[in-house]
């Protein structure tokens, strides 16, 4: 017969692991909420200070360092994420610095394309890229940092990170905002950047590898290539989406765009401080009970979708006078979006936890072809809703792609539990 003891032990251990679980999603989202809260405040103070056909232009920039940035995650740090997520520390420690390595050659390669692009342009657009080619390395590597911290399951360590390259960019912007130009402000949040990404070798301990890169990308391509098509099909898309209606409606249209998107920006704190931390977990439930997965994934999907949406109700209920405040000029035209845009999002987060769910079982096939379609979905709806409707009706494309990708995400996931379970069988 067991002892009360030995009956109670079970009770105790998923209790145990369910608050183990609760503090690393805590973690993920302070550490996210640093972040997005540091992006946030560069976004406002770079459209309340330039207006919104200069924050168009940064918008570009932004939007460029976007897709390098998925491009440096897809080969580099998702697959440490999916493979070295609670290994040992000499396991860990090894494939980061090599991770790290592999970062710092994305953004020196990548960077220096955007440097002869920005020399290329000239113009208004041209002296962004140009700093942007210069800070990129010193952004993918502070990204990096924060991706291995959560693999090791030490997300205190990312949030303060992320605390120090907020500190740091706060002279930053005051010496971009005398100097009053789109550059300043790009090499303003650029070297602020590189302040935490030094700080991130003294809080690991280790330094980066760029030399053992190849090593890297070899070891991991049958992930790493799939991911970097991934990441950059969805990056990509809104890039295309960017510079498609920067030509049919304007650039002050990017504007808008960019502004709907900051007024969401609690809420996509939210979405992305998790996606920082699901990924691990989701690995962690199907080692630990695989029969749980599609249930941990439904809830993580449904959670941001209707989290999505109550945001969303709230800003229509902002006052103008306050939306004014904080955007400025670009209010007006943001505000327009608010509905197409918080659909776009509810949907984004439904797929989110379906996505977390293929990338915690390696299915690196099913994933690249839902995000395939999805960036397609996306592209499609955005530059034909900017032809028949201007901004507005890009928007509105744009939520329909998103709930149309979210559905085949799902459908995806279901497959491939189906296949897990029976391959297990």
């Amino acid at each position: 017969m067991p002892t009360e003891e030995e009956k109670t032990r079970p009770t105790a251990d998923r209790r145990t692991a369910r608050r183990a679980v609760a503090g690393r999603l805590s973690w993920g989202l302070a550490d996210q909420a640093a972040s997005s809260m540091t992006n946030f405040a560069v976004g406002i103070y770079v459209a309340r200070s330039l207006g919104v056909t200069a924050f168009g232009v940064f918008s570009l920039a932004w939007l460029t360092y976007g897709v390098v940035l998925n491009v440096a995650r897809g080969l580099a740090t998702d697959p440490l994420v999916v493979r070295f997520s609670g290994a040992p520390e000499a396991s860990w420690r090894a494939a980061t610095a090599r991770s790290s390595g592999a970062a710092l050659g994305v953004g020196t390669a990548l960077g220096a394309v955007c440097l002869l692009v920005g020399l290329g342009l000239g113009g208004r657009v041209g002296p962004a890229f140009v700093c942007l080619g210069v800070v990129l390395p010193a952004l993918l590597l502070q990204d990096t940092w924060r991706f291995a911290f959560f693999a090791a399951g030490t997300g205190r360590k990312a949030f303060v990170n992320d605390l120090v390259w907020g500190v740091a960019l706060v002279p930053a912007m005051v010496v971009a905002a005398r100097v009053g130009s789109v550059a300043a402000f790009v090499l303003a949040w650029g070297a602020s950047a590189a302040v935490a990404a030094v700080y991130g070798c003294f809080q690991s301990g280790i330094r980066p590898r760029p030399h053992q890169a190849r090593g890297w990308l070899r070891e991991q391509r049958d992930l790493g290539y799939r991911y970097l098509v991934e990441n950059v099909s969805l990056s990509g898309a809104s890039q295309l989406r960017a510079y498609g209606l920067g030509a049919i409606v304007g650039v002050g249209a990017v504007g808008a765009v960019r502004g709907a998107e900051l007024l969401l920006g609690p809420f996509l704190a939210l979405l992305m401080g998790l996606s920082l931390v699901t990924v691990a977990e989701a690995a962690r439930v199907l080692r630990r009970a695989p029969h749980r997965l599609g249930t941990f994934c439904l809830l993580l999907g449904g959670g941001q979708a209707a989290a999505a949406l109550l945001w969303g109700a709230a800003l229509l209920l902002m006052p103008g006078r306050l939306g004014e405040f904080v955007l400025g000029g670009v209010w007006n035209s943001a505000s327009e979006l608010i509905v197409p845009a918080t659909l776009g999002v509810a949907g984004a987060g439904l797929g989110s936890g379906a996505a977390a769910g293929l990338r915690a079982l390696a299915a690196a096939r099913r994933s690249l072809r839902c995000q395939l379609f999805a960036s397609a979905c996306y592209v499609g709806g955005g530059l034909g809703g900017a032809a028949l409707a201007g901004t507005v009706g890009s928007a509105w494309g744009v939520a329909a792609a998103t709930l149309c990708g979210s559905a085949v995400w799902w459908l995806q996931l279901r497959s491939a539990l189906r296949e897990h379970h029976r391959g297990g069988a």
